[in-house]
């Protein structure tokens, strides 16, 4: 029976993450290491240490059988050479029925040459030095001890990008930690579901924002995105002038939830900030923010022909908070905030999530034929469920409804076609037999 183990503390309340603790119980004792990765912030070494290290006492683990080793501990300089950490770890599990080790910041762990090709030295190893060992090797190598259940945390652009796990390859277990979900906020709040959702649009799920006064996670949220996360993007990537790549996030910011590519926003990028950016350069610092977790894609999907297609696609950011800070929090979009959020709350539920397009043919102003190109919102798949699903902040107004509607009329199919809206209503049927329903119903129930 999976137990229950709390989260951040705020009084006598505690935030819980029992999806992410799931995962490690289901994965423990599997002989692969499990990697934790996550934008920073989100709480990858607390679920590990604090979360997890509970659930292990709960089930009886002797706490000397849980090794916890904080590379960014001065205590533990010397086991950041790789070798000496494989050594170190052994000699702790030695003639230990079951061990269970947490590397946490294991970017701190530098590269070596080969110690046979230096007659038994550790050498640090150079940029273009080919025979090197490297954490993923020491990480590897413990993973293989019988009686090891490894588990690894890092908290720099190199653990936090998306190919850590391409070089683990099939050896490893990816972990990636989301920011707190509506329900885990909600949760944690109490009172008005309302007031809770209105707190998560402007400021997000970070964690140790949710626990500040609203003035402090401004400040917290803003210095986080420049003294953190622009940091390891900048280092990971060489990066020498950063200009271009700060308006570009702005940019992105203001148009969360708009169909882009890398010649449009170059484009855009030229008119509003009378600026030239090439679209070689646009698609790079994309890439950067994509690979840092910061934003993720929702590809172009043809619900006709039924294929993701073209270099089209919308960016969200992967909190709210930290899309809004980077407008200032200056009069946020309503609309694209419940977006945003119903994006990624669709993907922490386990759905595949496109954009849906297809094309009409109808008659221009001039009587002729033209090809129009209608958009979804979302196409949103799990299992069998399948939904077209239409974001909007009301359904009050009859031009803001028409144009919701409007593709779903034009769609003759089976899927269920779903209108999400800010009204706090309950799940019903329109007079077209679509679902209008209410965020809250729609975050906290609906999608579960």
């Amino acid at each position: 029976m999976t137990k229950t183990v709390e989260f951040y503390k705020k009084g006598d309340f505690m935030i819980r993450r029992n999806k992410y603790l799931n995962l490690l119980i289901n994965n423990r004792d599997n002989g692969f290491p499990k990697v934790i990765t996550g934008i920073r912030r989100c709480g990858k070494s607390y679920l590990l240490k604090e979360i997890y290290k509970a659930y292990l006492l709960e089930s009886s683990v002797d706490e000397n059988n849980i090794l916890i080793l904080e590379l960014d501990d001065d205590r533990n300089i010397l086991y950041r050479d790789p070798i000496a950490l494989g050594e170190h770890v052994r000699k702790f599990c030695a003639g230990k029925e079951k061990c269970y080790v947490f590397l946490d910041e294991v970017q701190k762990i530098f590269p070596i040459v080969n110690p046979a090709l230096t007659g038994g030295s550790h050498v640090l190893a150079k940029k273009d030095d080919e025979q090197v060992i490297t954490f993923v090797d020491v990480i590897l190598g413990l993973s293989r001890e019988k009686n090891i259940d490894l588990y690894v945390t890092g908290s720099n652009s190199k653990m936090l990008s998306t190919d850590i796990i391409t070089e683990f390859r099939d050896k490893a277990v990816n972990i990636q930690l989301l920011p707190l979900s509506f329900e885990e906020f909600s949760e944690y709040k109490g009172g008005s579901e309302a007031d809770a959702l209105l707190e998560y649009m402007q400021f997000g799920g970070l964690p140790l924002a949710v626990l500040k006064s609203d003035d402090e996670k401004k400040d917290y949220l803003r210095n986080l995105f420049e003294m953190t996360y622009f940091k390891d993007i900048i280092e990971r990537n060489k990066l020498k002038k950063t200009s271009s790549l700060d308006e570009l996030c702005n940019l992105i910011s203001s148009l969360t939830g708009q169909l882009m590519n890398a010649e449009k926003i170059a484009n855009t990028f030229k008119t509003v900030k009378k600026e030239n950016i090439n679209k070689l350069t646009v698609e790079k610092y994309l890439g950067f923010f994509v690979d840092s977790f910061l934003i993720r894609e929702a590809k172009r999907y043809d619900l006709k022909g039924r294929s993701e297609i073209g270099a089209l696609r919308k960016y969200y950011f992967i909190d709210t908070g930290l899309r809004n800070a980077r407008l200032n929090f200056a009069f946020p979009d309503e609309g694209q905030m419940l977006e945003n959020i119903v994006y990624n709350e669709l993907v922490y539920n386990g759905y595949t999530v496109n954009v849906g397009t297809f094309d009409t043919v109808g008659k221009d102003k001039n009587g002729k034929s033209a090809r129009k190109t209608n958009e979804v919102d979302f196409f949103a798949k799990r299992g069998t469920n399948l939904f077209y699903i239409q974001v909007c902040a009301s359904m009050s107004d009859a031009e803001t409804r028409a144009r919701e509607v409007r593709p779903f009329l034009l769609l003759n199919d089976q899927v269920r076609k779903i209108i999400v809206t800010n009204q706090n209503i309950k799940e019903t049927l329109d007079e077209n037999g679509f679902t209008v329903i209410g965020a809250l119903d729609f975050l906290l129930r609906f999608i579960k």
